[in-house]
Parts: structure tokens; C-alpha cells; sequence
């Protein structure tokens, strides 16, 4: 049976079964919220959307044990595949990184406070280098959660890496405190000369005026797109925060039907094609 056609790049999952799957030091029952979104659950909102396979990302209330994730690709191989987290501080991260790449990781998710180091400075510590220089050769990408102030140090790392994929969650984040600001636009995308670095476009419910049908967001995306092309973008919701206030349509209707500005070939990249490339093909 063939699966529906749309990928969508970023989503979580998490269970409420604690007992198998215990929460990371630090979290608490309370801070599940939802209290559950399963892996089941996710498919029951994306599949009526026409979206039949989606790109997991590790859950913080888990942090370093990717379990749940890991045993939802198993169980689900052709639906889905993973973005972990290592501890960039741990001894060797290059080789877990290594070591979860047969069992569907294809993307670590990266980030200032896993290397507990301001944003100007984040990507210092050793076992990142480590990381960008194994990602280069397993062609597993670096999956980036952060604010504008943390691109100089993406710029950084891609000039001395520039084998290595590198992915910016979330439009930069750009517009979570309600203004879009243009130096931060152009700072995104100054890093389109980097022809590694795509960026994912998505988390509308947060971005903004965070208001479906998320219409301001189009001047941000049209640059994005323009700078990037279509081709190093992919669509995500970030499930399930993107369905606590708004639907899921919502979020995979701005990209089919609601930018005038993508043409069908560009939808076509955005919502299947560059995430099938850069996530879903066999690496090593």
C-alpha cells in the first residue's frame, strides 16, 4: 500500500508510560504536555493530512535516552526516522552517533543548552567538532535548535565543515517573540552561502502573530525560500505543539495552498522531496 505523499520533517513523540520509558532528571509527569502523544497518535493526525511519513525528533523530557524514538522506528520502519540526542559533553558523541545510525537516526538535534555555553559561543566545546566531522562522513545532518544569536557560531562551524549538513530548525526561530525583525531575517539567510544548510519551515503556531493561517509569516518564507531555493527547504509542524491550539492542516496548508509565491515544483520540494533527500535516504 502506498504511503500518503508528504513528510513532514519535525515532529515528537512521547509516552505516558513512564515505567518504560523513564523521564530524564529534571521532568516530571507535569511537565508532559500533553500528558501523552504517542506515536499512534501522531499518525492519526498526519495521515488524514495526506502526510505518511514523518521525521522524529527526541523528546527533552527523555534528553540522552532515545529509546521511545528509537523503538517507534522499529515498530513503524516505513513511516518513520529519527533525530536523536548525544551529550556533546560525553566522551566520544562521533561514535553514538555512529552507533544509532543503522537503527534510523538520520539527524541529531543540536543545541546551546547540551553544551551548556552561551549562544555566541555554543558550538566551542570539543565533542561538537567531533560531532560536524563524523556527521560529514556517516552524511547524518546537525539539526539546529536556536535563536538568531546563535547563527555566527552555524557560519563558524560550516566554513570549517563544509561537507556536513546542517539543518535550522523552527525559521531561526525568528518571530517568537511576536516581531518579525528584518536584521534577523538577513542573518538567516546570509547562511544560505553555505550549501549545506537547509532550514525547515514550520512551527507556525509559535512564529508570529501565531494565528492560523499564519499569513504575516509568507514576507519571512518567501526569503527564506528565495535565498535557500526550494530545494533546501522542507515543511514541518512541530507536533503536537503545532495541534494544542490549532489544527495540523493548519500548518501543511500554508505550504500546499496558501503562499501564491510557491510555484508547484517548489510545494512539491517542500513538502516531500527535500526532507526525502536529506532524511530518508540510506546513508553511510
Amino acid at each position: 500500500m502506498a504511503l500518503e505523499p508528504y513528510i513532514d520533517a519535525h515532529s515528537h513523540i512521547w509516552t505516558p508510560d513512564v515505567a518504560h520509558y523513564p523521564l530524564a532528571k529534571g521532568f516530571t509527569v507535569a511537565d508532559m504536555q500533553p500528558r501523552s502523544f504517542t506515536a499512534e497518535e501522531l499518525l492519526a493526525h498526519c495521515r488524514p493530512a495526506g502526510v505518511g511519513r514523518v521525521n522524529l525528533i527526541q523528546m527533552s523530557y527523555y534528553e540522552f535516552d532515545n529509546s521511545y524514538m528509537l523503538d517507534m522506528i522499529k515498530l513503524y520502519p516505513d513511516r518513520f526516522v529519527g533525530t536523536g540526542i548525544v551529550d556533546p559533553l560525553a566522551p566520544k558523541p562521533d561514535e553514538a552517533m555512529r552507533a544509532l545510525l543503522p537503527k534510523g537516526v538520520r539527524a541529531f538535534r543540536i543545541a546551546p543548552n547540551f553544551s551548556k555555553q552561551p549562544p555566541a559561543h555554543w558550538l566551542e566545546p570539543a565533542g561538537y567538532a567531533a560531532m560536524f566531522a563524523a556527521a560529514a562522513e556517516t552524511k547524518q545532518a546537525l539539526s539546529c535548535l536556536i535563536n538568531p544569536d546563535g547563527f555566527p557560531e552555524v557560519d563558524r562551524m560550516c566554513t570549517q565543515f563544509p561537507r556536513t549538513t546542517v539543518i535550522i530548525d523552527h525559521l531561526g526561530r525568528i518571530g517568537v517573540d511576536g516581531t518579525i525583525k528584518p536584521e534577523e531575517v538577513d542573518a538567516l539567510c546570509a547562511l544560505a552561502k553555505h550549501p549545506k544548510v537547509l532550514v525547515k519551515v514550520g512551527a507556525f503556531y509559535a512564529l508570529g502573530k501565531k494565528k492560523a493561517p499564519y499569513l504575516d509569516l509568507a514576507p519571512l518564507i518567501r526569503s527564506v525560500v528565495q535565498a535557500f531555493g526550494a530545494k533546501r527547504c522542507m515543511w514541518e509542524t512541530d507536533c503536537p505543539f503545532q495541534v494544542d491550539r490549532d489544527k495540523y492542516s493548519d500548518s501543511i496548508d500554508l505550504i500546499r495552498t496558501g503562499l501564491d509565491f510557491l510555484t508547484p515544483e517548489d510545494r512539491e520540494w517542500m513538502l516531500t522531496r527535500t526532507a526525502e533527500q536529506t532524511l530518508f535516504q540510506p546513508l553511510g
